[in-house]
């Protein structure tokens, strides 16, 4: 199976599910997001900012899913026949406040796609999400 989706819900759908995470205008990798992420075990390390076009033409043929979480901003445009999952999320790059405050609101973004998103396996049977290889 082939979805777009962030790297924090690999623990949800395993390895056996091929996700990338494209942006609509990608820069560098927000400064919160990196302890956010490593709370949770995610392999930060190897994330960088990509747009769609950065993907493999023959991965984006064969995607499954597409969802999509920005809220207020503009979500990245993939033409696909996939079928569309809308989980939408503010940014927390978008809020103030001191560090300890900026961390909480990736720190809540992360908790609330992990919520969302932990039911949708549910709605796949026919997908096998181990985690084993």
């Amino acid at each position: 199976m082939h979805l777009l989706e962030p790297q924090p819900c690999r623990p949800i759908f395993g390895h056996k599910v091929d996700i990338r995470s494209p942006g609509s205008q990608p820069t560098k990798i927000n400064p919160y997001a990196i302890p956010a992420l490593g709370e949770v075990g995610a392999d930060f390390k190897s994330l960088f900012s990509k747009t769609v076009d950065d993907l493999p033409p023959d991965f984006v043929d064969q995607l499954d899913y597409v969802i999509t979480l920005c809220a207020e901003e503009v979500c990245a445009i993939v033409i696909s026949k996939a079928k569309r999952h809308r989980c939408l999320l503010p940014d927390p790059a978008g809020k103030d406040g001191t560090d300890d405050e900026q961390l909480a609101h990736f720190r809540n973004t992360r908790n609330e796609i992990h919520k969302r998103l932990e039911t949708f396996p549910k709605k796949l049977s026919h997908v096998n999400t181990d985690s084993g290889s």
